[in-house]
C-alpha cells in the first residue's frame, strides 16, 4: 500500500489540472454561475469555522486544538468530491464545475480565516493558549 500512496496523489493532481484546463473557459464565461456556487460555500466555511470555534472554546480546548478543529470543520474534501462528480456525472457536468470552483473559493477563504483565528485568539484565550473563562461580560460556568 505505501507504494500506491504517491500514485494516488499524482492521479489526483492530474485530475485537478485536467479539470481546470477543461473548465477554465466555463469559469470565465459564466461568472454568475461561479458566484452562485461561491456564495453558499463562503457562508458554509464561515459558519462551520465559527460554530466549531465557539464549541471548542466552550469545552475549554486550548487554542491550538480549537484552531485545528475549526479549520478541519470548515474545510472540505474537494478531492473526493471531484472524483465522485466526474465518476457519477461526467467531466462536462455542472456538478464537476462546482467541484472545480470549490477549491478556488476554499483556499482564499481559509487563508482569511487564519487571520480571524489569530485576531480572535486574544479574546478567547490567554497568552499561554488556555481558554479564558469569561468573554467580555459573559460568564461561563466551570
Amino acid at each position: 500500500m505505501p507504494r500506491l500512496g504517491p500514485t494516488a496523489i499524482i492521479g489526483l493532481l492530474f485530475t485537478i489540472v485536467v479539470m481546470f484546463s477543461m473548465k477554465g473557459e466555463v469559469i470565465v464565461s459564466l461568472p454568475l454561475d461561479v458566484l452562485r456556487i461561491a456564495i453558499p460555500l463562503v457562508v458554509y466555511f464561515g459558519v462551520m469555522f465559527a460554530v466549531s470555534w465557539v464549541v471548542s472554546w466552550l469545552f475549554r480546548f486550548p487554542y491550538a486544538d480549537t484552531a485545528t478543529q475549526s479549520f478541519t470543520a470548515a474545510s472540505n474534501n474537494f478531492e473526493l468530491a471531484i472524483a465522485v462528480a466526474v465518476g457519477a456525472f461526467g467531466i462536462a457536468s455542472g456538478q464537476a464545475l462546482a467541484t472545480v470552483v470549490g477549491p478556488l473559493i476554499e483556499v482564499p477563504v481559509l487563508i482569511g480565516l487564519v487571520y480571524v483565528a489569530l485576531w480572535a485568539r486574544r479574546f478567547f484565550f490567554r497568552p499561554d493558549g488556555t481558554a479564558k473563562r469569561k468573554l467580555a461580560a459573559v460568564e461561563i460556568a466551570g
